[in-house]
């Protein structure tokens, strides 16, 4: 694997909690690397092993990797016990304030917004607002809650002209794959999706298909880097 390094820093947001902890892996050595904003989902923070294992896995594949926590989350590391997550405008502001940090201090390419469920969609909106992002990357996209399939959040799809690539597991129950793609039917920019054979909503595989955690991880991964060469060849 290719030598990185890790900051820990502390990110200012616009919320009571006021600072909220972040961790930015870069590969050494690589002039100007696309970077990824990777932002978690709502019962998992930026030290899941998920997203570690997205973004070490990027780093090694030539992407600076910037995770952080959002309020709510950081607020529960702080005090103990369980917060349902920010509203969506809280949320975004805190978003939109780690992409700030990002966008000031990063000097390689335009960034991708990317996340995990609750990150994915919240990098979305952020798009859709016109965030300065030269793309999106969603590991696997809450459609809509589980068992309720007439409450879709696609509505913005339309807004979006970021390229972006979907990840989806055949086993997402956030996740209709038949509706999702009718709804990228809708999408302004040009659309990917990836599918994940067996796959739920964290990518977990059951045992019987042959398949362990680290494959699956590593053909999300190679997706990723495959889809950013093809999308944005300079």
């Amino acid at each position: 694997m290719a030598a990185t390094t890790r900051e820990e820093l502390t990110l200012e947001v616009p919320h009571e909690v006021e600072r909220v902890s972040a961790l930015w892996d870069r590969p050494a050595g690589r002039a100007r690397p696309r970077s990824v904003l990777l932002a978690h989902g709502s019962g998992a923070d930026m030290r899941s092993p998920f997203l570690e294992s997205m973004a070490v896995g990027l780093c090694a594949r030539g992407f600076a990797v910037l995770r952080f926590r959002y309020p709510y989350m950081e607020r529960m590391l702080r005090e103990g016990g369980r917060r349902p997550p920010d509203r969506a405008p809280a949320l975004e502001a805190a978003h939109a304030a780690v992409l700030e940090h990002l966008l000031e201090h990063d000097d390689g390419r335009r960034p991708l917004l990317a996340g995990k469920s609750l990150g994915g969609r919240m990098a979305t909106h952020l798009a859709a607002k016109g965030a300065d992002a030269a793309g999106l990357v969603l590991f696997g996209y809450p459609l809509h809650p589980p068992r309720r399939t007439e409450k879709r959040r696609s509505e913005h799809f339309p807004a979006l002209v970021q390229p972006a690539l979907f990840l989806q597991g055949t086993r997402d129950d956030l996740c209709d794959l038949g509706l999702l793609r009718e709804a990228l039917g809708t999408y302004g920019g040009a659309a990917r999706l990836l599918v994940v054979e067996g796959a739920d909503h964290g990518f977990d595989v059951l045992v019987r298909s042959g398949r362990t955690r680290d494959e699956v991880h590593a053909q999300l991964l190679d997706a990723v880097a495959d889809w950013d060469r093809a999308t944005f060849p300079d």
